[in-house]
C-alpha cells in the first residue's frame, strides 16, 4: 500500500471511529486522533509547560542515561517507533546507537513523518528511514517488517502505553511481541503513580493549552468530516481516577445541542461528556508484571530521582 492509499485508509478509519464512538452510551473519541498536524503542534506546546512534567522528566532520563540505554540496545539494530510523531525522541537515540541499520517510524500524520524523514536523513546520512502512515495498532502497518532482517527494537516512549486500558495495553504489547523474534527488544516509557495534584495539573494546565489540544479534535471533525460542532459549547475536563490509576480527559457539553457529522445527527444533553483520553499510571512492579504477561523479560529500567517516570528495556526470550 503506497502512502496515498495509506492516507485514504486513515481518513476512512477516522470517520468510522468517530461515528461509532459518538453512537455509544458513553460517547468516546479515540485519543490517537488528537494528534493530527495541528494537534501535534499544540502538544509540542504542552510539552514545554511547567505543569507538564512528563516530557521534561523523560527527556532528563534520556539525557542522563542515553549512553547506557544505547549500549543496552546493541549494534546494527532496526529501530521501530509506533506513534513516532516528529521523531525528535528517536533522533538523539539513533545518533548514539552503534550503527543502527534502519529506522521505521509509524504515525497517522503523513506530513509530520515526511518532514522528520528528511531531517533525520540529513543528520544521519546512510541510515535507511522507512516511514509508514497508519494506525500502529492495525496489523497492516507492520507487514513491511516481514522483509526486514536483523535484530529489532520497538521504541515506545512518551507514556503512550498509558493511553490504553490494562487489557488493551497487554494486547498492544502482544501485537509488538508477535512481530519480534527471541532476542529482539522493547524500549518503553511509562508514567508512574504519584500525587493526584501533580497529575491533574499536568492535564488541566493553567495556560489552557491542553484545553486547546482536546478541543482541536472537534475542529478536526469539522474540517475532515464536515462536522457542525460549535466548539465553544464544550468545556475541557481532566481528573485523576485513583481506583483505576488513570487521568481521564473529557469534553463536556455546556448545553443541550445537536451535531451533524457525515449525514448523522448526534444529540448531547447538558453535562454529557465525550471521553477523549485516558492516561494510566503504573507502579514499577506493575510495569514488570505487564511486560512479563506479554512475553517480555525486563532487563533494566531507568527513573528520575523522584521516581515520577520510568524507561524500561525488555527482551523477547
Amino acid at each position: 500500500m503506497n502512502m496515498a492509499a495509506q492516507q485514504i485508509a486513515v481518513v476512512e478509519a477516522f470517520e468510522q471511529d468517530v461515528l461509532s464512538g459518538l453512537s455509544a452510551a458513553q460517547k468516546t473519541l479515540p485519543c490517537k486522533y488528537l494528534y493530527d498536524e495541528a494537534g501535534s503542534r499544540i502538544f509540542e506546546q504542552i510539552c514545554d509547560l511547567d505543569d507538564y512534567y512528563l516530557t521534561r522528566t523523560e527527556a532528563q532520563i534520556f539525557t542522563e542515561q542515553l549512553e547506557d540505554i544505547a549500549a543496552k540496545l546493541g549494534a546494527n539494530v532496526v529501530l521501530i517507533e509506533p506513534g513516532a510523531g516528529n521523531c525528535e525522541k528517536a533522533e538523539p537515540l539513533l545518533q548514539q546507537m552503534d550503527k543502527p541499520s534502519a529506522y521505521l517510524p509509524m504515525d497517522i500524520s503523513p506530513e509530520i513523518l515526511l518532514a522528520a524523514r528528511e531531517r533525520i536523513e540529513h543528520k544521519l546520512p546512510g541510515l535507511n528511514v522507512v516511514p509508514a502512515v497508519g494506525d500502529f495498532t492495525s496489523a497492516y502497518i507492520w507487514q513491511r517488517l516481514q522483509n526486514t532482517s536483523g535484530r529489532k527494537v520497538v521504541f515506545f516512549p512518551g507514556s503512550t502505553i498509558g493511553n490504553f486500558t490494562p487489557v488493551s495495553a497487554l494486547e498492544l504489547l502482544n501485537l509488538f511481541g508477535a512481530r519480534l523474534r527471541p532476542g529482539d527488544g522493547l524500549l518503553l516509557g511509562a508514567d508512574l503513580v504519584k500525587d493526584s495534584i501533580v497529575l491533574e495539573r499536568a492535564y488541566h494546565d493553567s495556560e489552557h493549552v491542553t484545553e486547546a489540544f482536546n478541543k482541536n479534535l472537534l475542529h478536526r471533525i469539522n474540517r475532515e468530516l464536515d462536522g457542525s460542532f460549535n466548539v465553544d459549547n464544550f468545556a475541557h475536563r481532566a481528573f485523576y481516577h485513583s481506583r483505576r490509576q488513570r487521568v481521564e480527559m473529557h469534553l463536556v457539553s455546556l448545553e443541550e445541542q445537536s451535531v451533524d457529522i457525515c449525514g448523522h445527527t448526534f444529540r448531547f444533553d447538558e453535562g454529557e461528556t465525550i471521553h477523549t483520553e485516558n492516561s494510566h499510571k503504573y507502579t514499577l512492579s506493575g510495569l514488570e508484571a505487564l511486560l512479563n504477561s506479554a512475553g517480555f523479560t525486563p532487563r533494566q529500567y531507568w527513573t528520575d530521582n523522584k521516581q515520577h517516570y520510568a524507561i524500561f528495556y525488555a527482551e523477547i526470550e
